[in-house]
């Protein structure tokens, strides 16, 4: 009851230096991850030094800047809670007189452990599941040295965890674990480091390798070993990012999300071309884990904007092959009755490539023994590690909560994806094959175009600050896009947004329809086009103020329509991808109207690592 599910950030570096300020920075770095407390703690003197704040880093700084800490071996932590109220007592890390604990993740059994430590006079400072960790070890080190005491406690976790942890008795290492979250290491001269993920990291080193599930580190600052889960040493790859990898900044964008709008024609451009050849007008697409022509069904997993983007592509793989498609949110993929089949491709989309519950339904597929592909942004990710194929999204590191160009990079290679397993199939002719290549290779451009109607966009952003909700309507392919419209404006704006199929207004949502409420309306110039503007009419008739936007180069405007938008037109089929652009900045420009913060929106963190 008093569990608190967390999603976190964490940090630890060893060092021949102090290590606080390094701490710090990287902790502003992971606050994507969490922001509603904020802690550290380092050996000073053969005893830990802890600080911890509620709220965010900045806070946290504060406290150093009046009260610096020393020590050249540490670990910090941002939180993110669900429920909960954040506190300091709360907050990372959870320390004892000789252990001192960070933690990402959710110890399913800690009710139980803690009832089973309390019946031994051991005494609880928190209401978290992660203060079990530090008691356990800490009895374990009365007969044990730190490694052995840390593999005792994890055997007795039910649940996911990355760790870290130092010792005020062996005050030369820290020690990392992983089993269900992500933890990542880097190499540097002199020190070492432990983070969730590598971005945390880049600041410091290029040098990078990553836990898998069970498996135990030991840093110091000259050195790294790693364990298996029966504590075998083990050997890891080393991997070494580029600089693009590793330059990451605002530079003249207010923020990281307006910045990642504008980059999507670059990475749109960049991702295409790792998969058109343009000379042969070909995709290079090969090595599928499935012979394409035995494919019986794709299954499509995701969560949030990535289920959005599966959504989106089931019609594509409708129109251009004759393969079965089905859909699924990956918290619901996992716990159904599933029927698996070795003719099925499982294809799981996911930015981070951490995301818990898609990795879940993925181990999922691999226990029953069936292929599986992921789509992801990360791919040196716990989902492309695991998957049979991984097929990147190309679209560099993305910072804002609210996914943007990684969403138009999984729409893109999804498209791709479907072309390809159309030609080889022979599902469609090679003459409308080369003319979708064609068309695909000129998205860039009009991803552009769409960019620069930005200034008609922000006066539609102010029809929403007296509304107090809005609708997304949309048919065909329209329709993902309208729910990823309202998914948009729900996290940025923290307004009300609903997103439905056009056609089933009158079943329902029409209720809400009432004066003044803005109502967008997506109508590319398709097959749906005279219904979408028949249900269009169904809206203005109970007072709802029309935003509308479209594809149509004719004047279908008319006195009715609020604001209108085009957006250029290159086939029906990429028509989705254009229509998300205007949405994008509709509510980027809504947040930034209601001061709110559009880089970290409340209560949501950008990688979810936990179910």
């Amino acid at each position: 009851k008093n569990k608190k599910k967390i999603m976190c950030g964490i940090i630890g570096i060893a060092s021949n230096k102090p290590v606080s300020i390094n701490i710090i920075n990287s902790l502003k770095k992971l606050e994507y991850r969490g922001y509603d407390s904020a802690g550290l703690a380092t050996l000073t003197d053969d005893s830990i030094n802890e600080k911890k704040c509620s709220g965010r880093v900045e806070e946290l700084e504060k406290i150093l800047f009046k009260a610096p800490s020393n020590g050249n071996i540490g670990i910090g932590h941002v939180r993110w809670a669900t429920h909960g109220v954040p506190n300091i007592i709360n907050a990372h890390p959870h320390s004892s007189e000789q252990v001192s604990v960070v933690h990402n993740g959710i110890i399913e059994n800690s009710d139980e452990i803690k009832r089973e430590l309390v019946s031994k006079g051991l005494k609880f400072k928190s209401q978290t599941d992660t203060e079990v960790i530090t008691l356990l070890i800490t009895e374990a080190l009365k007969e044990n040295e730190p490694l052995k005491s840390v593999y005792k406690t994890l055997k007795k976790l039910k649940g996911s965890f990355a760790l870290g942890i130092i010792f005020k008795n062996f005050s030369n290492i820290i020690i990392g674990a992983r089993r269900g979250s992500p933890l990542a290491v880097g190499y540097s001269k002199e020190e070492n480091y432990i983070g969730s993920d590598s971005y945390a990291l880049k600041s410091m080193t290029n040098k990078i390798s990553y836990l898998d599930d069970g498996e135990l580190c030991v840093l110091t600052k000259d050195q790294i070993s790693f364990y298996d889960e029966s504590l075998k040493k083990i050997n890891k790859k080393i991997h070494t990012m580029s600089e693009s990898e590793t330059a990451i900044d605002k530079g003249e964008y207010k923020h990281f999300m307006l910045k990642e709008i504008y980059e999507q024609p670059i990475t749109i451009k960049n991702c295409i071309s790792e998969y058109v050849d343009s000379l042969k007008k070909n995709i290079n697409i090969i090595n599928f884990p499935i012979e394409p022509n035995n494919i019986n069904k794709i299954v499509l997993v995701g969560c949030g904007t990535a289920y959005n983007s599966c959504l989106t592509a089931k019609y594509w793989f409708e129109e251009l092959t004759t393969i079965d498609v089905e859909i699924d949110i990956a918290s619901e993929f996992r716990y159904r009755k599933l029927k698996f089949n070795s003719k099925n491709l499982y294809i799981f989309v996911s930015q981070s490539g951490e995301t818990a519950d898609t990795a879940a339904a993925l181990d999922l597929c691999k226990k029953n023994n069936v292929k599986t592909c992921s789509i992801v942004n990360v791919i040196e990710s716990t989902i492309a590690r695991n998957s049979d194929w991984v097929l990147p999204i190309h679209a560099g590191t993305e910072i804002g909560v609210a996914s943007t160009k990684a969403f138009l990079g999984q729409l893109t290679v999804l498209y791709i994806l479907c072309l390809k397993l159309a030609i080889v199939r022979k599902d469609i002719d090679e003459r409308t094959y080369v003319k979708n290549i064609n068309n695909l290779k000129k998205l860039p451009e009009a991803i552009k175009e769409c960019i620069n109607i930005e200034s008609n966009v922000q006066l539609m952003a102010k029809e929403f600050l007296s509304a107090k909700g809005s609708m997304f309507l949309g048919r065909g392919s329209s329709f993902p896009i309208a729910l990823e419209g309202a998914l948009k404006l729900k996290e940025l704006s923290y307004l009300h947004a609903e997103g439905y199929p056009a056609g089933e207004m009158k079943h329902g949502p029409l209720a809400l329809i009432e004066e003044g409420l803005p109502v967008i309306i997506l109508a590319p110039k398709d097959k749906y086009f005279e219904k979408t503007l028949s249900n269009m009419q169904e809206v203005i008739a109970r007072g709802g103020k029309i935003l509308f936007i479209t594809d149509n180069k004719k004047d279908s405007l008319n006195e009715n329509i609020r604001f209108g938008l085009r957006v250029p037109h290159l086939d029906n089929l990429l028509s989705p991808i254009l229509l998300t652009l205007p949405l994008q900045m509709l509510a980027y420009h809504v947040a930034l109207l209601k001061n709110c913060d559009v880089d970290k929106p409340r209560n949501l963190a950008k990688s979810v690592t936990v179910e």
